[in-house]
């Protein structure tokens, strides 16, 4: 952060001429609140960085501008990655037995299949958290959908349990960037008074759950085989499940790569992405940044008032702070063409600096950290084993297979009112938070008790809800916790602990499972506490967001 300084009289004239743009709003602006707005915009200013003024005004700008044609292209697109995260993931929990019958695995083998989603989800996850502050929003927003509709149509057409291990992993770490690079690039498109918005992306995670179970329930029943003995198993003249009996689990990784398809040409042929102007500001290139934002008004059909001008003006008056820096810097607006690859590494390296500044700011990250980790821990094991034991489970309960992918779709269901009731309350992150992983937990727990097929599908759609209210609220709160310099690498790194966390539970799920069907839930519902404890240790603060 700079030192504490006024403005100058002319940049202060220069910055309320375009925020108060008598073209913006119809009326001329009166000398009282003309000079009441230019001492509002001086104690605003005071204490912030050359790059935090800027980024002040960006928002100022997109404020004023509100949640046009663009802002809602983004939305969308970005619950399109939302939808493919949780598209694929159900996925895998529902082919997995077929594909079983067929290849012939062993439960603990079964594991390993979650564990390689789990392994792909945790390097993309990494590796686009960082690309997304160091190359820019709009290639992660782009080669991730890519990454998976390649890899993910590919998988259709396995022919073995290791092949299907190996392009698992690959389509995962397309899908890992989606939630750090979408929550990024629509936090910094939507207008402050839209933020709860935010929540609202994760309704298309249960959406593309009761999807991807309506076509499991479609194609899976119909064209799988009738014998659960793999060919490559069985002995002579026994009855067993060959690759031309068993094609619905194909079916769906086919009609699944296809929609993943559909989203990237959605993404790069028919919607424009323009770089975020916070990321292009941080990286000196202030031009481009006002150049996105004259895009977005036209694209809106709405005016820009912030102009090239207001930025060198307020350049201008900090040129002197400037000047006794040692060399350009990340963040500071200046031309960094002359860096070396050292002194580059070192301004990249720099940008992490602000997580661990303070002892408030060491203590929200790593407690978002363990909420992220442990909140994967639990509905991983949740979202990878409650299939496999709804179906077990529905054989005891007298469910014939059919009734068995019927009940997904009632379940999942309840996954959209549980996004829409974190939205309500996003105001109240915390009694949000807290109330939604106590009750996911509580409810995880519940599902042990079920002995009939009513409170099977009662017991699992609560389970649904609270976790769909739980992370619609954390991914949508974890991107205003941090500065914009690092939202994309934070977020990509919770994400990171969290899919770390993922590759672990898939393997304790399965030997468990091996022995009990409800120490598997036992497993999940703990895990789900303890981000309610690491919760209630979060400061205050950190719970109302960053402003630049």
């Amino acid at each position: 952060m700079g030192p504490t300084r006024c403005l100058s009289t002319d940049v202060k004239s220069e910055i309320l001429r375009c925020s108060v743009s008598p073209t913006r709003y119809g009326t001329m602006v009166d000398a009282e609140a003309a000079k009441a707005s230019e001492t509002a915009m001086g104690s605003e200013f005071d204490g912030l960085s050359l790059y935090e003024k800027k980024v002040l005004l960006v928002d100022r700008e997109i404020d004023a501008q509100g949640m046009g044609r663009y802002q809602w292209s983004v939305f969308f697109t970005c619950g399109a990655g939302y939808l493919l995260d949780l598209l694929w993931a159900q996925a895998f929990g529902l082919v997995v037995t077929p594909m079983q019958n067929e290849f012939g695995f062993g439960d603990e083998d079964l594991g390993t299949i979650f564990t390689a989603f789990s392994v792909g989800l945790t390097a993309g996850a990494f590796i686009w958290g960082i690309l997304v502050d160091t190359i820019g929003r709009s290639a992660g927003f782009n080669y991730t959908v890519l990454i998976s509709s390649i890899f993910g149509v590919w998988l259709g057409g396995s022919s073995n349990y290791r092949t299907v291990v190996v392009l698992t992993a690959l389509t995962g770490i397309g899908i890992g960037g989606n939630i750090p690079v979408d929550t990024t690039i629509c936090l910094e498109c939507l207008p402050q008074n839209r933020r709860w918005l935010l929540p609202t992306l994760s309704i298309f995670q249960p959406i593309g759950v009761v999807a991807c179970s309506a076509m499991a329930y479609a194609f899976i029943p119909k064209n799988s085989c009738l014998s659960e003995v793999a060919c490559s198993t069985a002995g002579g003249g026994v009855q067993c499940c060959a690759r031309e009996d068993n094609w619905g689990w194909r079916y769906l990784m086919f009609t699944i790569g296809g929609i993943t398809i559909t989203v990237f040409i959605l993404r790069s042929l028919l919607f424009t992405f323009q770089e975020s102007p916070k990321y292009l500001l941080y990286r000196g290139r202030d031009e481009e940044a006002i150049n996105v934002l004259q895009y977005i008004a036209r694209f809106n059909k709405r005016e820009c008032s912030l102009t090239w001008e207001t930025f060198n003006a307020l350049s201008s008056d900090t040129s002197h702070y400037s000047a006794h820096n040692s060399g350009p810097l990340l963040g500071t607006g200046a031309d960094k063409k002359d860096l070396s690859m050292v002194e580059m590494v070192g301004a990249e390296l720099a940008r992490f600096k602000p997580l661990f500044s303070s002892f408030a700011m060491a203590r929200l990250v790593i407690l978002v950290w363990v909420i992220y980790a442990f909140d994967y821990w639990g509905f991983t094991i949740a979202g990878s084993f409650l299939p496999t034991i709804l179906a077990r489970k529905g054989r005891d309960l007298g469910l014939g297979l059919h009734e068995t992918y019927r009940s997904y779709i009632y379940i999942y269901s309840f996954g959209i009112p549980g996004v829409l009731a974190g939205s309500l309350i996003y105001g109240r992150r915390r009694t949000a938070l807290l109330l939604s992983s106590a009750l996911f937990g509580a409810c995880l727990f519940a599902f042990t008790l079920v002995s009939d097929q009513s409170s099977y599908i009662a017991i699992n759609g609560l389970v649904y809800f609270f976790q769909s209210m739980f992370n619609g609220v954390l991914y949508g709160w974890t991107p205003e916790a941090f500065p914009a310099q690092v939202r994309g690498s934070a977020c990509g790194i919770s994400s990171f602990f969290g899919r770390l966390v993922g590759i672990v539970a898939p393997i304790a799920g399965s030997h468990m499972l091996a022995h009990s069907l409800n120490g598997v839930l036992y497993l999940a519902g703990a895990g789900v506490w303890v981000c309610t404890v690491a919760i209630l240790l979060l400061p205050k603060k950190s719970l109302q967001g960053q402003n630049h």
